[in-house]
């Protein structure tokens, strides 16, 4: 009995582990709806040519690699994006409900951190040439603290549409009730109307 028992959470377990990624495919790649004919060009991505030579921008740009912009990435279980900070800019808490992230700084410095399911902070300063993982569907962020000069990273994820839920925007951009928002955050709706008002969003 226990044998059987030991072998059927195996089998379990292998199931849970092939199904937490991106689905596999059935064929080497997927063509987009009523695309018959592929050659180099479907499987090649220019958009991030936009950042050679480009100006330091005023905020935080991040430009997306996923399934979206490239649709060779569909089944891939792969994308890419590119993070520019300028000085003292960062990049909101956010998730990504179906990616692990895997950040690579190749300029400058960048505060990094996640917030684990225990809400336990893990946070680093990373240097040029480091690398950071952010487990999958975890709050993060990313801060450059510097007042003079950008950092700039690139960002791998385990799928080839990570997704991403800004923290900000889902809690305070959305149709949430203000005073559900006040009881919640312990404060008045006054308050959270400011905060709406700050980031954009309607009172």
């Amino acid at each position: 009995m226990k044998t059987m028992l030991f072998i059927i959470v195996i089998i379990l377990s292998a199931i849970n582990e092939s199904s937490a990624g991106d689905p596999d495919i059935l064929s080497d790649f997927i063509l987009p709806p009523g695309n018959t004919t592929v050659d180099g060009n479907f499987f090649t991505y220019t958009g991030m040519r936009v950042l050679l030579d480009a100006p330091v921008p005023t905020s935080f740009k991040v430009f997306k690699a996923s399934m979206a912009e490239f649709p060779a990435l569909n089944g891939q279980s792969v994308s890419y994006a590119v993070l520019d900070f300028p000085p003292n800019s960062v990049n909101p808490p956010h998730t990504h409900p179906r990616a692990s992230e895997l950040l690579f700084l190749i300029d400058g410095t960048l505060e990094v951190g996640f917030v684990d399911t225990t809400n336990k902070l893990f946070t680093q300063t990373l240097q040029t040439g480091d690398i950071f993982v952010f487990p999958k569907g975890l709050v993060h962020f990313q801060f450059n603290a510097d007042k003079k000069y950008e950092a700039f990273a690139v960002s791998a994820f385990g799928s080839a549409n990570a997704g991403t839920v800004s923290v900000p925007n889902s809690v305070f951009n959305s149709t949430i009730d203000d005073e559900v928002l006040a009881l919640s955050f312990k404060t008045d709706v006054y308050t959270i109307q400011k905060i709406k008002a700050g980031l954009g969003g309607k009172i």
